[in-house]
């Protein structure tokens, strides 16, 4: 009935409305988010336990919320979700290097607290090497930078503030300023001093196509032409759009690695990253490749696909190592196609090491790629006649918006550690009004816990020690998911 369906609607607006001001009154830091806080505040997490005065770029934290805060406005007109929205957004420029990228995370207690962190919670952090030095400068890994841009970008096209509108371009030329001239992104940057990465070389200067690095750097260059209106960027996007194509390695291994050498080869990124061509990276970059086509009508972007499909089928793991519908290892070695493994022994950053070989036993596929879905969009769209396959294409100003109106609409990933749960036979807004409690949050399982640093784990693994994968020792500040 139409007045049931207005109370509902309502109901709905009243749990927004007290949900936004519980997050801004109380879990706010300056306007921004970590990831995951208990009930009393007294510990927090992005993807490393967080001090009081620090809140997470990294998805899904600030930029995500900002952008929750949008869309409710969005949908409601109301000022108070703009105006949360707008704080993310003070918080998030406050925070911008000066550069114009971003880190991990911002830390409103100021430069020395941050460095404090690093030697500490991040330094301890043994799964977690991107902590385990304080650079100083911006990162695009796990989507840090693009992610705030984004946000960033349409706060600005909402309010026309000036200070959104700057901050927005400080952003876009970050990553202008930051590609290189093969047309590839580092990890980081701008470059800092040198740096071994036990006892490796720096991995964060490398061409990095690692958690999409390239692919969301041009997908924000294309938003920013079609909504920002600075056609400036499309040589940058056509530069990393052949970069991206010329990383596909040659015979007998004809896919696309984690990291590069500026001379195309694969390099070692973290030390449990080893220089090779990694069959997951190569599926995502076969969907760039025709998604590039569709953007360019170059055939070029095309002409080596079925090699790298066919590659696929061949380095398949075999049946009796598949789990969970995942059917391919990680990592394969250049030029001969062989296997590695990844290994660990030791029980905290201090003891512990990573090593390689290609002693497969015991090990299990680790990623799933749906092959015959792969073959027939290459066949799908190489069937397309050239103007077909442009007729929507952002780079020659066609096609629908890039910015929709509502922008998380989706579960956000990022945090894949955390745990939440559903109630079958019940609609999500029933059961999202119905769980928000009396303080204005919704009270979810926190499996996901940390050791707080208690100084460095011991010199050796303590006796009985059994490592289990996610963390070590009680020295070891790596997030882990507490067995049900």
């Amino acid at each position: 009935a139409p007045v049931a369906a207005a109370a509902d609607v309502e109901a709905a607006r009243d749990a927004m409305r007290r949900a936004t001001r519980f997050m801004t009154e109380r879990a706010a830091t300056n306007g921004g988010y970590v990831w995951s806080y208990l009930a009393d505040f007294s510990r927090r997490w992005g993807e490393m336990e967080a001090q009081p005065g620090m809140i997470w770029t990294q998805a899904p934290g600030t930029p995500e919320m900002g952008q929750v805060f949008l869309d409710a406005w969005r949908a409601t007109g109301e000022a108070q979700f703009l105006n949360a929205a707008v704080a993310a957004g003070d918080a998030l420029v406050q925070g911008q290097h000066a550069s114009g990228g971003w880190n991990y995370v911002i830390d409103f207690d100021g430069e020395a607290s941050l460095r404090r962190w690093y030697e500490t919670v991040g330094r301890n952090g043994w799964r977690l090497e991107e902590f385990q030095h304080y650079y100083g400068n911006a990162t695009f890994d796990d989507h840090a930078t693009v992610e705030c841009g984004r946000f960033l970008l349409r706060l600005a096209l909402t309010t026309d503030a000036p200070r959104f509108r700057a901050a927005t371009d400080r952003t876009v030329d970050f990553v202008l300023n930051s590609q290189m001239p093969s047309g590839g992104w580092p990890q980081r940057w701008p470059r800092a001093g040198e740096f071994r990465n036990h006892g490796r070389p720096d991995y964060t200067g490398h061409i990095t196509l690692n958690d999409e690095v390239m692919d969301e750097n041009i997908d924000f260059l294309l938003l920013v032409l079609q909504q920002w209106g600075r056609a400036d960027v499309e040589p940058a996007i056509r530069r990393a759009m052949a970069c991206y194509r010329d990383l596909q390695q040659p015979a007998p291994t004809p896919g696309w690695a984690l990291q590069y050498t500026p001379d195309f080869q694969p390099a070692w990124g973290r030390t449990y990253e080893p220089a090779a061509v990694s069959p997951h990276v190569t599926a995502v970059a076969v969907e760039r490749m025709l998604d590039f086509y569709r953007l360019t009508g170059d055939h070029s972007f095309l002409a080596r696909l079925d090699e790298a499909l066919d590659w696929l089928a061949r380095i398949e793991a075999p049946a009796s190592l598949h789990h969970e519908g995942r059917n391919h290892f990680r990592f394969v070695e250049p030029g001969t196609n062989r296997f590695i493994a990844v290994h660990r022994r030791g029980s905290n950053a201090q003891n512990g090491e990573y090593y390689v070989d290609y002693d497969m036993t015991g090990q299990r596929a680790e990623k799933h790629i749906d092959l015959a879905r792969l073959r027939r969009r290459v066949e799908q769209v190489a069937a397309l006649p050239t103007d077909e396959a442009v007729r929507r294409s952002t780079l020659m100003g066609r096609g629908p918006s890039l910015l929709p109106d509502y922008v998380i609409t989706r579960r956000q990933g990022g945090s894949d550690l955390n745990v939440t749960a559903s109630r079958p036979g019940m609609t999500p807004v029933t059961l999202l009004i119905q769980g928000l409690n009396s303080e204005g949050y919704w009270p979810v399982e926190l499996r996901t816990t940390s050791h707080a640093y208690r100084g460095e784990g011991p010199p050796t693994p303590p006796p009985g020690f059994i490592d289990r994968g996610q963390v070590g020792d009680a020295g070891d500040t790596s997030p882990f998911t507490e067995p049900r």
